[in-house]
């Protein structure tokens, strides 16, 4: 009587609908945030720093290939900076979380199965520094391609200007909501850091190149 109480109870619909869910595999998003942090990072920096850069020298010449070749040059040497940066500082980390992981097993006399599975499982979310710097290179080069692809197909200066900084706020917008997204977070407050982050920055970029480039075409 009993087995066909508990046979009736695991065919019942009720408990075979809530068995996929159960075994149903959730996404870990704080593996997903190790490459989507370098990739943000990359993506906002080259952005931002072409089309400062751009702008700034827009300002003091207005000349297109003077504007692109500060572009591409931003947009090669940004790339692989941060390729470097992020490969150095989280393969720092990664050593860390490795030391500290060695100190725990070899404070422990015996390991049972248990702390053994979660082990493994730090050892799989130990960062990966290859990963990092691609994601962070290729991001930046994307970030960057955008200003001045916009420069490009532009033949007025002063409309050339407006287009780049419209596209890079744009941008700005597409990579907070993307983020938000990935990482299920608010879009919104997401979107907003990002592109007041990403004006700040501009700015202050565009000041300081157009500031020095004066001055030294006075000199």
């Amino acid at each position: 009587m009993t087995s066909n109480v508990q046979l009736s109870e695991t065919s019942s619909p009720r408990n075979q609908k809530s068995r996929p869910r159960a075994e149903k595999e959730e996404v870990d998003y704080m593996q997903r945030a190790q490459w989507l942090r370098a990739a943000l990072l990359g993506a906002n920096d080259g952005l931002v720093t072409v089309a400062s850069l751009m702008m700034g020298v827009g300002s003091i010449k207005e000349d297109v290939k003077a504007m692109l070749l500060v572009g591409f040059a931003g947009l090669v040497a940004g790339a692989c900076s941060m390729a470097i940066g992020e490969f150095v500082s989280v393969c720092t980390q990664r050593d860390i979380e490795t030391a500290q992981m060695k100190r725990n097993i070899e404070n422990k006399t015996s390991l049972s199965a248990i702390d053994e599975q979660e082990e493994e499982e730090k050892n799989e979310r130990l960062p990966n520094p290859g990963q990092a710097a691609i994601a962070s290179a290729l991001a930046f080069s994307v970030g960057a391609a955008m200003p001045l692809l916009s420069a490009v197909i532009i033949e007025n200066h002063k409309v050339r200007m407006v287009v780049v900084a419209v596209v890079a706020t744009i941008a700005l917008i597409v990579f907070g909501v993307t983020g938000a997204v990935l990482g299920k977070t608010s879009v919104v407050k997401s979107s907003v850091r990002v592109v007041i982050g990403g004006w700040m920055a501009m700015a202050l970029t565009f000041a300081l190149t157009k500031f020095i480039g004066s001055a030294a075409m006075q000199i």
